[in-house]
């Protein structure tokens, strides 16, 4: 089962990138992370950091991803940041956000987890669909049917780290197919850009280096200069499944003419 990827990652204009994206690729399992330390607390940059390089550094030692593995191995990230938390009392309150996509590739399986706001997305047969369901105040508030313009999607209540950290979501095991496509980025990445725009973008390209590239560009135009990550994982030939679409419906991810 054939795998591609490609990342991209910015600081904007920002002091420092508290994103952190890692991925472990062989022959046997993958899987692409995403952290985002939570903004407005020290340390967030470190909490990214060891949650996202512990997830990878635990799950290389282990000759096959399990469901049950790699949910151990986000217990143990969360576990380092809260020990890192105790030996440097200016970070005890520093922690990340986390969406993590967990391809066996022996199998052919996909499952994911999350907490917090970075998000995982998932193409199939057509369709681009959000998976994860974000812990922040604006989408409980819209969850209950509130209006919720002008809240702070920061507000979070759940991440690594976290003072009082709820347990991480997981998704169901689903069997992987030949096209299917994912996205997992922080939300510096997905709040300037609609799932509709998204899969349109998919629909317009050849590779997941295009598709991130055409997304990255609709975001620069807009000149939204936040830390941003995404990675984008193709499984197959996503390509053969996607038709391009009118130009009028591909205005936003277009580039002016002169």
């Amino acid at each position: 089962m054939n795998i591609a990827f490609a990342i991209t990652s910015q600081q904007g204009e920002r002091t420092n990138n508290q994103d952190r994206v890692g991925h472990l690729l062989t022959e046997q399992n993958a899987c692409f992370a995403v952290c985002d330390g939570v903004a407005g607390l020290p340390g967030g940059e470190q909490a990214a950091r060891i949650a996202c390089d512990t997830l990878l550094d635990t799950l290389s030692s282990l000759p096959a991803f399990s469901v049950q593995a790699s949910y151990q191995a986000i217990e143990k990230s969360d576990r380092a940041i809260r020990e890192a938390q105790q030996i440097n009392p200016k970070l005890q309150r520093m922690s990340t956000t986390l969406a993590a996509l967990f391809i066996d590739r022996t199998q052919q399986l996909a499952w994911w987890a999350h907490a917090g706001d970075s998000r995982i997305y998932h193409f199939r047969r057509g369709y681009l669909k959000q998976v994860t369901h974000d812990h922040s105040l604006a989408q409980r508030m819209k969850d209950a049917g509130y209006e919720n313009t002008g809240i702070n999607s920061n507000l979070l209540y759940n991440a690594l780290g976290a003072e009082a950290m709820r347990e991480v979501s997981h998704s169901e095991v689903i069997t992987l197919e030949d096209g299917d496509a994912f996205l997992v980025c922080s939300d510096g990445f997905w709040l300037h850009l609609a799932t509709a725009e998204m899969e349109q973008a998919l629909r317009m390209v050849n590779s997941c280096e295009e598709w991130l590239t055409l997304m990255q560009q609709a975001i620069d135009r807009a000149r939204k200069n936040d830390n941003l990550s995404a990675i984008a994982i193709w499984v197959g030939s996503p390509q053969e499944t996607t038709l391009l679409q009118s130009l009028a419906d591909s205005a936003r991810l277009l580039p002016p003419r002169d």
